[in-house]
């Protein structure tokens, strides 16, 4: 377990802001977690934990403690002739779990892979990506209870999946912290090809695990930025879910808006789409800018504050709201 003082923050968050933590702990076992939740360190100050620091904004240096796990294991807990559960440290880089899947010929994680962050953050975020999500493979969730300092297992059933949201974010939000997480993933192929252009880009491919992870890398690369080298939180807002009502009244005004089925009455619109036809691509606001080539990411383009993200969301938001009548919301966690 380490502890640092005065703690640059510049490689644990994505968007490259140049801040610092008043404390830095990262612990690599349950026990080491507990010592520091036990602390008086801990219980005088403020804290929030951090994942791969994909999905933050800072707005500052944080006054407090951040923590990070380096729980960092992936084991086989049981199998059938159908499925075999995995179970992964909280610190396990995610694209790092993706990969080890489709090694082992897993089904059921491929059309994730190359998503920033951390299998502790998949669980908490229900992070997802081409019609497919965390929870669709979350079997377990394993947690300390931070002021009881309790383990605790949460069915996946009990873990309130929504899109992009969970228990964790909402009832039980800086309640609990996940060490682990217990994966049920396919022995047998089933892929997941209709969302998107992944069926396109495999045109003349076999359709096996390896091609379709390395598709949906070559996809992602093609049009989302590289952190190391353009600071950036990937999708920065959610696809808005609106009624069907509502979704009929955009078609007859826009006959080609794109739109994926939900629910017998609700509908997701790509948020990148309404964003597009606001004429936000490639704009700037300070040193913050709308990505030219994928409109859901905003990047850090010439040192930017985050004031200049923030008021870039902001202004994106409301014209959004003014061409469409439709609430989009960051997905970023400003802190």
């Amino acid at each position: 377990m380490e502890i640092s003082k005065n703690y640059s923050l510049l490689q644990h968050n994505t968007f490259g802001m140049n801040v610092k933590a008043k404390y830095f702990a990262e612990y690599s076992s349950k026990n080491e977690l507990m010592e520091i939740l036990s602390s008086t360190l801990f219980k005088e100050n403020k804290s929030f934990h951090i994942g791969g620091g994909s999905n933050l904004l800072f707005k500052g240096d944080y006054d407090g403690i951040i923590l990070h796990s380096a729980i960092n294991f992936i084991e086989k807990t049981r199998e059938n002739e159908d499925n075999v559960w995995l179970k992964a440290g909280a610190g396990v880089e995610w694209d790092c779990f993706c990969e080890y899947c489709v090694t082992h010929n897993y089904y059921g994680s491929e059309n994730l892979s190359l998503i920033p962050g951390e299998v502790g953050a998949s669980a908490v975020q229900n992070i997802g990506a081409y019609g497919v999500e965390a929870c669709d493979i979350i079997d377990e969730v394993e947690c300390v209870e931070i002021d009881s300092l309790n383990e605790r297992v949460f069915k996946n059933i009990e873990c309130g999946y929504g899109y992009r949201d969970s228990v964790f974010k909402k009832s039980l939000k800086g309640k609990y912290i996940v060490t682990a997480v217990v994966y049920k993933l396919m022995k047998k192929p089933c892929f997941k090809l209709e969302y998107g252009n992944i069926k396109n880009s495999l045109a003349g491919k076999d359709i096996n695990l390896k091609n379709i992870r390395e598709t949906i890398i070559e996809i992602r690369r093609n049009k989302l930025p590289d952190p190391h080298i353009t600071g950036n939180a990937g999708s920065f807002f959610m696809n808005p879910v609106v009624t069907m009502e509502k979704f009929n009244q955009l078609q007859t005004l826009y006959p080609l808006i794109p739109h994926y089925n939900v629910s017998s009455d609700k509908e997701k619109i790509p948020a990148a789409w309404l964003i597009e036809q606001c004429g936000w691509k490639g704009k700037e606001f300070g040193g913050a800018a709308v990505h030219d080539k994928q409109c859901l990411v905003l990047v850090n383009k010439n040192n930017a504050l985050w004031s200049d993200v923030v008021s870039l969301a902001n202004e994106i938001c409301r014209s959004v709201k003014d061409k469409f009548d439709i609430d989009i919301s960051p997905e970023v966690i400003y802190l």
